[in-house]
Order: structure tokens, then C-alpha cells, then sequence
């Protein structure tokens, strides 16, 4: 089974540019900005928790496979670590070139996705890797970039700026795919009818931004007094589309296990429930191992590749109260073991995935 759906756009949606003349030059204008005088940092969540998992880290070379604001990377090289950061957004640089500054020759930056793990690391020994999954605060920040359906922005959600945008799978899905799209990974029960409703405003003129699309959503199925945003998993599945995200996770946890030695540590933390279960059968190889029929002779168990794996951790009441966005994260995290890596694969990992076209 493939990881992941590769949508088929037709070509005069590809990089649309139905979005308004001036959504391009606010764009470029923030982006500007943002790239002479970086914000400042966000906290990252489970701080604390992702480095007692990637101890002892003293002279350590630990991956920061998402390096996003820099909030890892920079408690990392506090603790005396060297880091090695990856990232594929490219508006990132601001806060590398200050990490660089603040700690010379001790952190290494390449661009690039997490997926592509061992060509960035290269020859490099290292003893560690963290993950922080999905979108980052930053990026839900900048309204320019389409995370969010809270500031008026151009429906985009590309992390790396290229390719299909959440635009052209708006503007050009079938009402079916766009449906199947928002309940598979989304986990959205409504996903019928918001895709009939996308259908007909989009039959009016494209949408092109994000309060539009949420606005369709939060009138076709209402909102609930306390409740989240009506549009919360439709952006979501949007956002996990336009980026293979579960492409991407499932090609770098297996990296990880190819990359990483015995008692190297590997720290994940997740934002939804179709990551987490994604990297909980993972660490878990029951979950992938084939299953053993009762009427042939029993197999040896296969070698565990992570001993231990440590139990989930959410964040404590202290950091919600401080920083109410980590109410979702939950960190997984694990020692390699001697074992040699498995080969790739997706089978008992949970991977949401269905068919174009298919009910």
C-alpha cells in the first residue's frame, strides 16, 4: 500500500494564480520583513521531556530534523550538544544564521525535508534525532502562508513554497476525492458536506483564501459554543495533503533506524491522533511484524529494534497553562537496539490512504 496519495491536478490550477494580485505582494513584503528581523522564539512544547529522552547529551550530534523557529536547536547546543538542522521552509534562515552567531562551529544547517535524513546527514556519526511533526507556530503565524484559517491569508500551506497548493486542491478536486481527502485525514464526519458545499461556492468564483474556506465550512456545519473551529480538520487534511505528510514521517522514522547506532536516541512528538498512531506501532513491531499462523510451526520473534521505548508523555498542566497550543502534542521517544534496520514499510503502521475516485 502506498503511504500517501499523489493528487492529479489538472494543469491550470498548478500553482494557481487565482488568488488576488495582492495577497503576492503582501507576501512578499512580510516575507521581507520576517527575513531582516526574526520573531522571536516560540516556545517548543515538551521541551524538558524531548531532552531527558535524548540524554546523556554532552558532546552529542543530535539531529533537529524540523528545525522550524530553532527552539530545540537551541536548547540542544545549551546543553553542550552539536546539532545538525534540517528544514525545508526556507523563511527559516534568520534563525539559523542566530543560532550560528550565538554558538559557532557547533550547529550545521540543510535544507531539505526530514524525509531525506541520511543524504542530508551524509557521513556524519550521530546519536540522536527529534522530530516535531506537523505545522510549526510560526508557520500558523505568518497569516501569509495559509496555515491558518484564524488570519485572512492566501490559501497555500506549502511548507517548502513549491508545488501543489491547498488552492488547487480546492479548486480542482472532485467532490468525491475532496471528501475522501478531508474524512481520511482529517477524521472529519461532515467531509460529504463540506465537500458539496466547497463544490458550489467554488462553481461561483475559486477560493482562493483562508476565512473564505473556513467560512464555507463554518456555515454548511455551524459551530458549537466552546467547541474547536468548524475548519479545524478540513485544514488539517489539507495541510497533511499538500505536504505527503504521512510520506514524509513514515520515510524518516525508517531513516532514523537506518541512521542511528546502537544507544542512539530517537525523540518524536506528534500533534493528531493519525500521527501518533502512525509512530506508536512504529516503536511497537507487533503492529508491523507478519502474523504467525497457529497451524505452522512458530517462528523466533523477531529482534526488537528499540529497547526501551519509553511511554507517551503529554504536557503537564504548568506548560498548558504557559503555552495552550502543546494541549494536542504527545512525544514517543526510544534507544536503538543492536538489531539491524527493517526495510520501509507501511503495513500495520495506520496510514490513512484510499483511491481517487474511490467512495
Amino acid at each position: 500500500m502506498q503511504c500517501g496519495s499523489k493528487w492529479s491536478i489538472p494543469t491550470h490550477f498548478k500553482n494557481s494564480s487565482s488568488r488576488p494580485d495582492g495577497w503576492q505582494r503582501e507576501r512578499r513584503a512580510r516575507v521581507s520583513k520576517q527575513m531582516g528581523e526574526p520573531e522571536t522564539l516560540h516556545e517548543p512544547v515538551l521541551l524538558e521531556e524531548v531532552l531527558e529522552a535524548l540524554e546523556p547529551l554532552g558532546h552529542a550530534c543530535i539531529v533537529d530534523g524540523t528545525f522550524g523557529a530553532g527552539g530545540y536547536s537551541r536548547a540542544l547546543l545549551k546543553r553542550g550538544a552539536r546539532v545538525l538542522a534540517i528544514d525545508r521552509d526556507p523563511t527559516v534562515m534568520p534563525f539559523v544564521e542566530g543560532l550560528r552567531a550565538e554558538f559557532p562551529d557547533r550547529i550545521d544547517f540543510s535544507a531539505g525535508s526530514f524525509s531525506q535524513l541520511e543524504t542530508l546527514v551524509g557521513e556524519r556519526d550521530v546519536d540522536g534525532v527529534v522530530l516535531d511533526i506537523g505545522v510549526s507556530s510560526m508557520q500558523l503565524d505568518q497569516a501569509e502562508r495559509g496555515f491558518s484559517f484564524m488570519r485572512p491569508g492566501p490559501l497555500d500551506m506549502r511548507m517548502s513554497r513549491d508545488g501543489t497548493s491547498a488552492a488547487d486542491l480546492v479548486n480542482a478536486l472532485s467532490e468525491t476525492d475532496l471528501a475522501n481527502l478531508i474524512f481520511a485525514y482529517g477524521e472529519e464526519r461532515a467531509s460529504r458536506r463540506i465537500a458539496r458545499a466547497i463544490v458550489a461556492a467554488r462553481d461561483v468564483a475559486p477560493i482562493a483564501d483562508t476565512l473564505e474556506l473556513a467560512g464555507v465550512i463554518e456555515k454548511t456545519i455551524g459551530r458549537r459554543p466552546g467547541g474547536p473551529h468548524p475548519a479545524t480538520r478540513t485544514f488539517q487534511a489539507l495541510r497533511i495533503a499538500v505536504n505527503s505528510e504521512f510520506d514524509e514521517l513514515v520515510s524518516a522514522l525508517f531513516a532514523a533506524e537506518r541512521l542511528l547506532p546502537e544507544g542512539g536516541r530517537l525523540a518524536v512528538v506528534t500533534f493528531h491522533s493519525l500521527e501518533d498512531r502512525i509512530v506508536k506501532r512504529f516503536f511497537d513491531q507487533s503492529k508491523t511484524s507478519a502474523p504467525q499462523s497457529r497451524h505452522l510451526p512458530q517462528t523466533e520473534p523477531e529482534e526488537k529494534r528499540w529497547v526501551p521505548v519509553r511511554k507517551s508523555v503529554k504536557a503537564s498542566k504548568a506548560e498548558l497553562d504557559r503555552n495552550p497550543r502543546a494541549r494536542s502534542a504527545t512525544l514517543r521517544s526510544g534507544v536503538r537496539a543492536s538489531a539491524p534496520a527493517r526495510p520501509m514499510q507501511t503495513t500495520g503502521l495506520g496510514v490513512p490512504g484510499f483511491r481517487q475516485g474511490a467512495l
